[in-house]
């Protein structure tokens, strides 16, 4: 074997062995990724979560739901997917357990979710959803300590603005945790949901895998973009977790 084909063979074999580290390094590096979306998610492969569907606010039908809210839950399953847990679809008013056993996503108000009024009750009593339920469509205001987040419908100059409440209790360490989305709206929840999908990696890194957190979110022109254009308002984990001071009695 002549100098010059030993030299050429030595090249092929250094380059597969690159390409071979390269590729196991890329591999161990995407695992690690995908270990600490699952801890931060509560979504060990092959465990299962609860995805707790809310009804349709303005609908007679208590199993009716909002296409927009249906929307989310496709998109919520495909993150389980991708984790490779298992989703159990429940209705709101169905669930009998309490929190950690399961990993779980919670869609909707505390009007249309009984679930998720439980949770804000118990778990960040300085949230409150107020406003006029009398309508065809409720109107709800979001306050959250002393801070009032207020719905503009569609019909406003502006295009409107709906508020989102995005949060994630974790009450024990070793549970699994507990995600909130309680929008005004179906559209605000949907918009809420993207976020998470999008922005789970940099929430895991700021919160860690045993954090609590509360965020408000605010959903521009949602009549001209839908669920697309979200900005981060406020992050409201000291406020949410503090209790609300009883109203003082009349006189």
């Amino acid at each position: 074997m002549t100098d010059s084909l030993l030299n050429v063979l030595l090249g092929l074999v250094a380059s597969a062995i690159s390409a071979g580290l390269g590729w196991l390094g890329q591999t161990a590096r995407r695992r690690r990724r995908l270990e600490r979306v699952r801890s931060f998610l509560g979504l060990p492969a092959g465990t299962e979560c609860l995805l707790v569907v809310n009804r349709h606010a303005s609908s007679s039908s208590g199993r009716s739901v909002s296409r927009n809210d249906v929307f989310a839950l496709m998109e919520l399953a495909a993150l389980v997917k991708e984790c490779g847990a298992l989703a159990d679809l429940v209705a709101h008013d169905d669930v009998r357990q309490g929190l950690g056993h399961k990993a779980e996503f919670c869609l909707g108000g505390p009007t249309s979710n009984d679930r998720t009024a439980a949770h804000l009750t118990s778990w960040l009593p300085g949230v409150a959803f107020t406003g006029d339920m009398s309508g065809s469509v409720p109107v709800l205001t979001l306050t959250v300590g002393g801070e009032t987040y207020r719905y503009e419908h569609e019909s406003a100059p502006s295009g409107g603005q709906a508020f989102v409440l995005l949060a994630r209790l974790h009450p024990t360490p070793g549970s699994r945790p507990a995600f909130l989305i309680a929008g005004q709206t179906a559209v605000s929840n949907h918009a809420a949901v993207r976020h998470l999908v999008a922005h789970h990696r940099k929430l895991a890194r700021r919160y860690g895998a045993d954090g609590t957190f509360a965020l408000v979110l605010k959903v521009v022109n949602p009549g001209a973009y839908g669920p697309d254009v979200v900005e981060l308002v406020a992050d409201v984990t000291s406020q949410a977790l503090e209790r609300r001071p009883e109203a003082a009695p009349a006189p």
